[in-house]
């Protein structure tokens, strides 16, 4: 055992559900000099006999059995999104701090709960949106801030991805009761970006669900959303759109000064007139996400799937709530999504 006084103590942590996104934490949580990654939980027997081989974490089948044996500080959730809610309660009821993938929630009802829960207990949260990582609207968000293109006439939020191209055999993507279809599963990734960075949706003034090769939920969402300060704009996503390599997430606003587009790689900025405060001619602008990128300690994928699992277990280690993703602000994304999925059965 150290006797140096000085160490620092490592977080336990732990991860339920080894999919893509699962896998993807579990390299990044495994190189966190802050977290001891001690155990996790998936029912794929396959990928937890590599871990028992490859890794000296503990592996389960059961996270209940996880959460009742370890001892820990924190635990990533990264299941489907019908699981998310008794996961997730559980964790909060044995007072482990919580990351839980997106969407937050398959109801809001569940997410109603999970938040009061979390805040009764004062315990650590954060929901998986990734965006907010991304140094690019991040800018954006201050840009707006500081009143750059004037008041907002109107903005768009838009992902394009090659997520179901064909048609196929039935998955969670294509049960509407296990959070599939494109509006709760992809466009809550926009909604949740223009919630933060624009303005929050109040009113949804029209929508339109397109199936293209899905059967029983929607492949494209189109609406039309109006914000808490008055600003309207359109909700433009489709997951079935192969002229995209991978999602592409995008905002583009126009105001009485001029107009912004913005997305992962690049923020392009035109003036009426130049902003000499903020260095920008007039005319168009283009800076590049190198000039904005959050910086990590380990990357994956994009700066932003680290950046967000450090900016948790800095918190964590801290001990303070953050004002990235919270629960409360995940719940409001799944409140908007049931708004316009309502919406669009009225019509």
């Amino acid at each position: 055992m150290s006797t140096n006084k000085f160490e620092i103590k490592k977080l336990k942590g732990a991860i339920i559900g080894l999919g893509k996104m699962g896998l993807s934490h579990a390299a990044i949580v495994g190189a966190n000099p802050q977290v001891n990654f001690v155990s996790v939980c998936d029912t794929s027997t396959l990928v937890l006999d590599a871990f028992k081989k490859y890794t000296k974490v503990n592996t389960y089948s059961d996270y209940i059995k996880m959460l009742d044996k370890e001892v820990l500080d924190f635990v990533v959730i990264a299941t489907p999104t019908k699981f998310h809610y008794p996961m997730v309660k559980y964790a909060l009821e044995k007072n482990i701090n919580v990351f839980c993938e997106k969407p937050f929630s398959l109801t809001s009802d569940e997410g109603v709960e999970l938040t009061e829960i979390a805040k009764r207990k004062s315990l650590i949260n954060q929901v998986g949106y990734h965006n907010h990582f991304i140094g690019t609207f991040r800018e954006l968000k201050r840009l707006l801030q500081e009143n750059v293109i004037g008041d907002i006439v109107h903005f768009t939020g838009e992902a394009y991805g090659p997520v179901v191209t064909k048609e196929k055999g039935s998955t969670w993507r294509s049960n509407p009761n296990e959070g599939g279809g494109c509006t709760s599963d992809y466009a809550s990734h926009v909604v949740n970006l223009i919630q933060e960075v624009v303005g929050h949706p109040i009113k949804i003034n029209g929508t339109l669900l397109k199936s293209i090769y899905s059967k029983g939920v929607d492949d494209a969402v189109y609406s039309l959303l109006t914000l808490d300060n008055g600003i309207s704009g359109v909700l433009l996503v489709n997951w079935s759109d192969e002229t995209y390599r991978k999602m592409s997430t995008s905002i583009t606003l126009q105001g009485k000064k001029g107009k912004i587009i913005c997305d992962a790689t690049e923020i392009k900025i035109y003036l009426k007139d130049a902003n000499q405060k903020e260095g920008l001619e007039k005319g168009w602008t283009t800076k590049y996400i190198t000039e904005f990128a959050i910086p990590v300690d380990f990357y994956l994928r994009g700066e932003e799937y680290s950046a967000q699992i450090e900016y948790f277990v800095d918190n964590v280690m801290n001990k303070r709530q953050g004002t990235y993703n919270t629960f409360e602000q995940g719940l409001y994304t799944d409140k908007v999504i049931e708004i316009i999925l309502n919406n669009a059965k009225q019509n």
